[in-house]
């Protein structure tokens, strides 16, 4: 291995970046828009249902996240596979992928009884729980296509070939889209399922998804399953086990990132009612914005598990500056945006009509949103090449630790010695901004170390040291 291999010209690397990460940028906002147009149906279809979707879409988030998060370590696989210019290990790495996919759909489909009694947690209403319940007990059947789409995925997006999950993607979110307004008003001569009809419409793209995906898979794909069961149950058990190592940190970091957010929410309303009803309408804000960076990130993962899978560490930081860069002109855009013209940019997340009060505490917040997309795309980015290292647990680690040892704690306390001052809501977001800026700086040595030791965990079975 060399430790600084052939290097293209800055211009050269910029258009790589592009190249796989826009198509990804795009497949991240369709979904954005598929979600939008889920939760805008079930708000005007009753008070019933806006109250209950909240709760039961981020329950299932939060479940489904572990299983689509898992499984997407396929994609540092693969494109270390690529990388190493066997394409044939690709396509046993996809193929793998997606046994671990099917055995943790199979999990995820085994607890819709515990889902369906989450809701009875709660202090909601008879009638709320029974509607979340409803969602509940269909998100494990579209959870479990998503993890399987996340398998095929992750192959496409292993090899570079981004722009075939982006057309996948944007097929099945239009069908969702028109499944989703047919199914919950009885539209279109479709049933009228109201909260059943919300779960339905995601389950028709997700569906769609799976088909696209399976028509766009190369000849020889299917026989990376023959020659991972010519390895006997103990190769097999090895194959899946260690994968699963692997990408479990990922997921759970991910379900992590979202509990997080949810926290945030219910304590920004110890500020008062009108400090949470602003922060709703920043964190919708908040939500669009960043996306398109998560995109960004894995563009930065299939290249980077690229250069490793090369033996071409020395390429790593490289990568991550030009993803930076591009990143960063895009967050400098919308800063300028959210700091100039923050009222423009809140109006279609419910800012007009809203009381006077709730509009200039959402605008000072605005304006203060740009520091969390600031810390959040340098920790994205280095979340993502973590992944492809196969340092994931690290990233999980320094998340446990991070969020829920000392972030959250520190949000309580502020937010219990300032109840009811909604003026300082634009604080608990730049103390949350802080602590994501400590998780990037972690990232980041623990990615300097990596390289400068050429470590390559993704495919060792050994002990891995990986706490700070």
């Amino acid at each position: 291995m060399t430790r600084t291999g052939s290097r293209r010209p800055d211009i050269g690397t910029v258009r790589e970046v592009v190249r796989v990460s826009v198509p990804l940028m795009f497949g991240m906002v369709g979904n954005l828009v598929l979600m939008l147009v889920d939760r805008i149906c079930l708000a005007r279809y009753s008070e019933d249902t806006l109250a209950a979707s909240g709760p039961a879409v981020f329950t299932a988030t939060t479940v489904i996240m572990v299983t689509t998060g898992a499984v997407g370590i396929t994609r540092s696989y693969v494109a270390q596979a690529h990388g190493r210019g066997d394409h044939r290990d690709a396509m046993d790495e996809g193929a793998n992928g997606f046994v671990l996919a099917l055995l943790l759909s199979g999990l995820l489909l085994a607890s819709t009884p515990l889902l369906t009694w989450v809701p009875t947690l709660s202090s909601q209403p008879a009638h709320i729980q029974d509607l979340e319940a409803q969602f509940l007990a269909l998100s494990p059947l579209y959870g479990s296509v998503m993890t399987l789409n996340m398998a095929l995925a992750s192959y496409f997006n292993g090899m570079g070939r981004t722009r075939v999950p982006m057309t996948v993607g944007i097929l099945g979110q239009a069908v969702g889209v028109l499944m989703t307004v047919g199914l919950v008003f009885g539209r279109f001569g479709l049933p009228e399922l109201g909260m059943r009809g919300s779960a339905l419409g995601t389950l028709s793209a997700v569906t769609v998804m799976f088909v696209g995906y399976a028509v766009c898979l190369p000849k020889g794909y299917a026989a990376g399953f023959g020659r991972l069961l010519r390895r006997g149950a103990r190769g097999i058990t090895d194959v899946l086990w260690l994968r699963l190592r692997r990408g479990a940190p990922a997921g759970g970091s991910l379900s992590l990132e979202e509990l997080g957010q949810t926290a945030f929410v219910w304590l920004a309303a110890v500020l008062g009612s009108v400090a949470l009803a602003a922060n709703n309408v920043a964190l919708a804000l908040n939500y669009a914005a960043v996306i398109p960076l998560i995109g960004l990130g894995m563009g930065c993962n299939i290249l980077a598990g690229k250069a490793v899978g090369a033996g071409r560490h020395g390429d790593v930081p490289h990568i991550m500056r030009v993803t930076l860069t591009v990143s960063g002109a895009y967050v400098a855009v919308v800063a300028f945006f959210q700091i100039v013209t923050p009222t423009l940019l809140l109006a279609p997340f419910g800012l007009n009509g809203a009381d006077p009060a709730v509009t200039e505490h959402a605008v000072d917040t605005s304006r203060v949103l740009w520091t969390y997309a600031a810390t959040f795309m340098f920790s994205m980015v280095g979340s993502a090449v973590l992944e492809c290292l196969g340092l994931a647990r690290f990233g999980f680690v320094a998340r446990v630790v991070l969020m829920w040892c000392l972030c959250v704690p520190t949000l309580i306390a502020f937010a219990l010695l300032n109840r009811g001052d909604a003026d300082l809501l634009p604080v608990m977001w730049l103390i949350f901004s802080f602590f994501e800026g400590v998780m990037a700086a972690l990232c980041l040595w623990r990615i300097k170390r990596a390289v400068a030791n050429e470590e390559n965990r993704l495919h060792s079975a050994g002990a891995v040291e990986q706490t700070a």
